[in-house]
């Protein structure tokens, strides 16, 4: 995987190099034009060190966004404000709400006839308007974004105005000196920050790997949503059932899925999944081992949503260019977390409760009844009144089995002296200790 990503990097080096010989200014195009999520900032994230490894002239990045995760574009913004090279915004239609805030960040915007800036007012899933304080924040990276590019930052702040919130077309936009010039396409960009025709534009998703392309596929929210229902729901059903069947299988498969990009792409690290497996063992031993359900039982539910959220948070991210600590990026990754464990215990409940009375249950996880007429049997109490009674082995002595007593039960017994006795042999009870029979066959 390395080798091959070394290679392509060393053709597009080559490429770069030839293009440079021939006096031809080199950008490197990457498209924005979808969804702000974590997938689509490990995609710009990618592309920006791609940039850097052919060492291209300047960074085309194609913008056509109604915005998204904050979390996810205050990553973006911060990775485009620590690259070395020009990035040039190309606002193709819209550049709405986190799509602003990636342009704001770029040295120069070029828009498109008939597109938009602006509306960056942070809104909830449903479309409502977030408290104030969710406001102020966003109006303070709007307004240092445009400050550390040079441009008015209270136009900025204006686009986040919850009362009266700015969207620029481009004539607007160039006039608050916003927009540097209105283009059709990114050659026509490319043409007019070169002025001339001597540009050659490479297109990151010529560079991608299969092994990008899955990763970055792999890292799409609703799927990551999905890993950890697999995770959560597969561990609930397994306790809640006899044997190993199905649902453990299904929980492994959501861990390596889960972890497996996470890893490929540096967000989660190995002590990350430790502490995660550390959760686990916490959990068993309070099923398993402690009675009840105390602290060690919660601890370990702590320890495993704690494991998966910061697997999926990228820790370069949470101290901002300024060294200031922020929250920001953990907001999703903990709710994303939170509530797809909600959904796959209460899925699993459901599930559970459905399949037990049917045959299908069969095929997920064993069941068996562990019947006293079957020789099953739990810690008996009050076998003090058995002493010197005949016993009958139910099974033969070896020198542990059970025996049967007169009234029928079946119990754990075992020959006082060792030896073996065969089934149906009379035996007489010496010894009664701790739920078990201590027993000698009769002369």
């Amino acid at each position: 995987m390395i080798t091959m990503r070394r290679f392509l990097s060393f053709l597009c080096a080559l490429a770069v190099c030839t293009a440079a010989s021939a006096g031809e200014a080199v950008f490197y195009r990457i498209r924005l034009d979808r969804n702000i999520d974590r997938a689509a900032q490990r995609m710009v994230v990618l592309g920006l060190e791609k940039a850097s490894e052919v060492s291209a002239d300047y960074v085309l990045l194609d913008i056509d966004t109604y915005g998204g995760a904050v979390d996810a574009a205050d990553s973006i913004r911060s990775a485009i404000l620590r690259h070395e090279g020009p990035v040039i915004a190309f606002v193709n239609m819209q550049a709405a709400s986190a799509g602003a805030l990636i342009s704001i960040a770029c040295d120069s915007i070029y828009m498109k006839t008939g597109g938009t800036i602006g509306a960056a007012t942070v809104v909830d899933g449903g479309g409502r308007v977030m408290p104030d304080k969710y406001q102020s924040f966003m109006r303070g990276m709007m307004r240092s974004t445009a400050q550390a590019k040079g441009r008015d930052p209270r136009v900025a702040e204006s686009m986040v105005d919850t009362a009266n919130v700015l969207s620029l077309t481009p004539e607007e936009a160039m006039a608050r000196g916003y927009c540097e010039g209105i283009c059709e396409s990114g050659a026509d960009v490319a043409r007019a920050v070169c002025g001339s025709g001597d540009f050659v534009i490479r297109n990151m998703e010529d560079d991608l790997t299969w092994v990008d392309r899955l990763v970055q596929f792999l890292l799409n929210p609703i799927l990551q949503a999905i890993f950890l229902m697999m995770i959560i729901g597969g561990i609930y059903i397994e306790i809640r059932t006899p044997g190993v069947g199905l649902p453990l299988a299904i929980a492994v498969a959501g861990a390596v899925l889960y972890f497996s990009p996470l890893l490929v792409e540096q967000l989660a690290a190995y002590w990350e999944i430790m502490l995660f497996v550390a959760g686990l063992v916490l959990i068993a031993l309070e099923i398993f081992v402690i009675p009840g359900f105390g602290v060690c039982g919660i601890s370990g539910i702590i320890v495993v949503v704690l494991s998966l959220a910061f697997a999926m948070i990228d820790n370069s991210e949470l101290f901002r260019l300024d060294g200031t600590f922020t929250l920001v990026p953990v907001i999703m990754p903990v709710s994303i977390v939170v509530i797809s464990a909600s959904l796959a215990i209460f899925g699993a409940v459901l599930i559970v409760r459905k399949l037990y009375a049917t045959r299908s249950f069969d095929h997920i996880a064993l069941r068996q009844s562990l019947d006293s007429a079957e020789g099953f049997t739990g810690v008996v109490s009050g076998l003090e009144s058995l002493l010197g009674e005949p016993v009958v082995a139910f099974t033969d002595m070896r020198p542990s089995g059970k025996v049967k007593t007169t009234d029928g039960r079946i119990i754990e017994a075992s020959l006082r002296f060792g030896g073996f006795a065969s089934k149906g042999t009379t035996l007489k009870v010496l010894a009664a200790e701790q739920g078990r029979l201590y027993c000698e066959p009769l002369a």
